[in-house]
């Protein structure tokens, strides 16, 4: 086998002998006698380094790894946040719903009354009567609306 080395801008050649069988022997034989660049390492380590292509790939799905890493923790965070924002709304619902129960079945009554009140033009006894029971209703759910009020702005 022969093999091209460059020393000092001279183009040298040598005759490998096929009875060197480790990699080492060859390595030893390729080294020239006086190094061509003397701040270019020679060790096995630097030998055994990928090509700038491999380079780029590897650093890049190194990188990516990373970022992913860092992606994930991003999601955590804003997953936790929203987490922490729901239960935080889920509480202010709860408070809110103690006191709108009683208002949304005033808004029924209310609406109750509105149907009731065309009939009554007719002069119907019943419609009157469901009237009149809807009103006092909505009265007592007035009251009880204005004390969850008053109990939940003194909390």
């Amino acid at each position: 086998m022969i093999i091209f080395e460059y020393n000092d801008s001279i183009l040298k050649s040598q005759v490998m002998d096929d009875s060197i069988s480790t990699p080492k022997e060859r390595s030893r034989v390729n080294s020239p006698a006086v190094m061509s660049n003397p701040g270019t390492p020679r060790s096995e380590e630097v030998r055994a380094t990928p090509s700038p292509n491999q380079m780029r790939r590897g650093h890049g799905a190194a990188q990516a790894m990373q970022l992913s890493q860092q992606q994930l923790l991003q999601l955590q965070q804003q997953h936790l946040q929203q987490l922490q924002t729901q239960q935080l709304q889920t509480q202010q619902l709860v408070q809110q719903h103690q006191s709108q129960s009683k208002y949304s079945q005033l808004l029924a009554v209310i609406e109750d009354m509105g149907r009731d009140i065309r009939p009554t033009y007719a002069g119907s006894k019943t419609s009157v009567e469901r009237l009149k029971r809807g009103i006092v209703h909505a009265r007592i759910l007035v009251r009880e609306c204005l004390m969850e009020c008053e109990r939940s702005a003194r909390s």
